[in-house]
């Protein structure tokens, strides 16, 4: 066997769909993180990812919990390891956007409130995509999904997940995407030497979901970055904003959304209005680097 696959923490056997760009991402963090590294799944796609036991797909120890619970059990975990004065063992809880933005907000408030030592990793596939596509608050405007038909598309903005995350000033909160991998590693990086609660927003784009062809994760990933509709960036005590990255000449938002047929009912004035929303949010944005200290 080739030495470096020796390393790899992530295996074949899982069931993801092929281009999964969940996968890709949980391969990327765990290589960073390493096998003194315990895995928190609620009920997501990862759940099942994983294989039914007793086969399993990481080589590490994996806590499968319900779907609301991620945050609260990682805690627990947490207060365990410590109470056998194991301070070196990483805990990872690892949710979608479901498990993130929408059934597990309440547990990771509090968690973060608290400021409990663990990694959050939400990796944001944009529906709840284990269950059968519906929509959540982490669906962008316009999509489809099966609660959200073509006629009746999602007409509210995506939530403000890293908002959120800074307003609790946790010690580090970062969005990622599986398309930058060095940005994405670095910031696993960061996350790991620190302590407290990390929070890492990884957008992993989904074949099954979004209506594309899979083999083209990776490209559909670097087209939300470059577009400005996923930026990347890190933030500090909820303060200190930085920019990861900063496409000199932006791709018209157009060009991402005619990518994937989960916006192919959108009319052009629809168009324009995501492309607008994407400029205001980038100024948002670039404001806030600028009016908080380096």
């Amino acid at each position: 066997m080739d030495q470096k696959l020796d390393h790899e923490l992530v295996h074949s056997g899982h069931v993801a769909c092929p281009g999964c760009g969940a996968v890709l991402a949980m391969r990327y963090v765990l290589n960073v993180l390493g096998p003194k590294t315990i895995l928190v799944l609620p009920a997501c796609c990862w759940s099942v990812i994983t294989n039914r036991f007793p086969s399993c797909s990481v080589k590490i120890p994996v806590f499968h919990t319900a779907f609301e619970t991620a945050a609260c059990v990682a805690s627990g975990v947490r207060a365990g390891l410590d109470m056998k004065g194991d301070r070196d063992t990483n805990v990872l809880a690892w949710a979608g956007d479901g498990g993130t933005f929408d059934i597990g907000l309440q547990a990771l408030s509090g968690a973060a409130e608290r400021n409990d030592d663990f990694i959050f990793v939400c990796y944001d596939n944009e529906a709840y995509m284990n269950t059968g596509i519906q929509r959540s608050s982490a669906t962008p405007f316009g999509a489809w999904t099966t609660t959200t038909p073509k006629e009746n598309f999602k007409h509210q903005e995506k939530k403000n997940i890293m908002g959120i995350m800074a307003a609790h000033k946790v010690p580090y909160a970062a969005t990622a995407s599986v398309a930058f991998p060095e940005d994405l590693m670095a910031k696993v990086a960061r996350a790991r030497d620190l302590r407290g609660t990390r929070f890492l927003h990884i957008l992993c784009p989904c074949p099954t979901g979004w209506k594309y062809s899979s083999d083209m994760t990776v490209g559909l990933g670097r087209a939300a970055v470059n577009s400005r509709i996923f930026p990347l960036y890190e933030i500090m005590d909820g303060e200190r904003f930085r920019l990861s990255y900063d496409p000199e000449e932006p791709m018209p938002a157009a060009d991402y959304i005619k990518m994937q047929n989960r916006f192919s009912h959108l009319n052009p004035e629809e168009i324009v209005a995501v492309q607008q929303r994407t400029d205001r949010d980038w100024e948002r944005l670039m404001h806030t680097i600028r009016s908080w200290p380096a």
